[in-house]
C-alpha cells in the first residue's frame, strides 16, 4: 500500500498497534498462509503465501475465512 500525504505517518497510523495483530504463518496441506488466531483451535486467514494461482481462487482460503486447526504443542 502506498499513501501519498503531507501528514506524518504517526498521525495517519496512530490507532494501529502491532501488538494487536498477532499473526502466525501456518501451512494447511500445500498452502502456506498468514493467520490471526481467534482461540486455541480457530484462526482467521489474513493472506495467502502461495505460488499456485489456483489457491487464490479457492473460496475456502479467502482472506477473512475462519479455519480450524490443531496447534502443535510439542515444541
Amino acid at each position: 500500500m502506498i499513501i501519498y500525504s503531507v501528514m506524518p505517518m504517526e498521525l495517519i497510523f496512530q490507532n494501529e498497534k502491532e501488538s494487536d495483530y498477532q499473526q502466525v504463518e501456518l501451512q494447511v496441506g500445500s498452502v502456506t498462509m498468514l493467520v490471526q488466531p481467534i482461540d486455541m483451535n480457530q484462526a482467521r486467514i489474513v493472506r495467502l503465501i502461495s505460488p499456485n494461482p489456483q489457491d487464490y481462487l479457492n473460496p475456502t482460503y479467502a482472506p477473512g475465512q475462519k479455519i480450524f486447526f490443531r496447534p502443535n504443542l510439542s515444541t
